[in-house]
C-alpha cells in the first residue's frame, strides 16, 4: 500500500510542477486525481498496519510507535490539499494554489515516513531499514511481495486513470454550462 501511494504522490507531484511551468487545466486534474489514489492507499496502509499492530503489539494504535503517527500526520497534510482546493471558487486560482501546496505537502512524505522514524525508537522490526528489504521478511515472502506491489500500483493506475477521467468529463461539462 506505502510504494503505491508513493507511487501516486510522484506522479501529482510532477503534475503539480508541470502545471506550474504551463498551466493547463488537464495538468491540475492530474495531480488533483493522482493525490487522492494516493490517499486512497495511504489510508489502506493505516487501516492494515492497525491491523498489523493489534495482532503484533495487542493495540489497533499504539502512540510509542512514530511510523504509524507520522504517516497519519502525513496523511492529514495532504488531505489538507483537497480543503485547500475548496477554499477557491475560480479554477485559475484554485488550481495554482493546490499545485504549490501540492509540491509542499508532498516533499514532507519522505521526511515523515522515512527520516524522522528512523531517529526515534520504533516497535517495527527492521526499523533502521525497510523492513521488505532486510533480513527479517523471509525470501520466500518475497515472491508474494513483489507481484503485491506490481498488483497494487497496476490496480491505483486504473484508479488513477477512471477518476481523472471523470475530473476531465465533469470539468467539461461545467464549462458547457457556463458557456450557456
Amino acid at each position: 500500500m506505502w510504494f503505491t501511494m508513493f507511487v501516486n504522490f510522484l506522479i501529482s507531484f510532477y503534475y503539480s510542477i508541470k502545471y506550474l511551468n504551463k498551466p493547463k487545466i488537464e495538468f491540475d486534474l492530474r495531480a488533483e486525481s493522482a493525490t487522492a489514489t494516493g490517499i486512497l492507499f495511504g489510508v489502506c496502509g493505516l487501516l492494515t498496519g492497525s491491523l498489523w499492530a493489534r495482532f503484533t503489539w495487542g493495540a489497533w494504535w499504539t502512540f510509542a510507535e512514530p511510523r504509524m503517527n507520522l504517516s497519519a500526520v502525513a496523511l492529514l497534510i495532504l488531505a489538507a490539499y483537497f480543503v485547500l482546493r475548496s477554499a477557491f471558487d475560480d479554477p485559475e486560482k484554485r488550481a495554482k494554489m493546490a499545485a504549490v501546496y501540492n509540491i509542499f505537502a508532498i516533499s514532507t512524505v519522505p521526511f515523515l515516513f522515512y527520516i524522522i522514524p528512523r531517529q526515534l525508537t520504533s516497535l517495527h522490526p527492521g526499523a533502521e531499514g525497510n523492513p521488505a528489504f532486510s533480513e527479517v521478511t523471509s525470501p520466500i515472502l518475497r515472491f508474494i511481495f513483489y507481484p503485491a506491489v506490481i498488483g497494487f500500483i497496476s490496480l491505483s493506475y486504473w484508479i488513477y486513470t477512471n477518476t481523472f477521467r471523470y475530473k476531465r468529463i465533469a470539468h467539461q461539462l461545467e464549462e458547457r454550462a457556463l458557456d450557456s
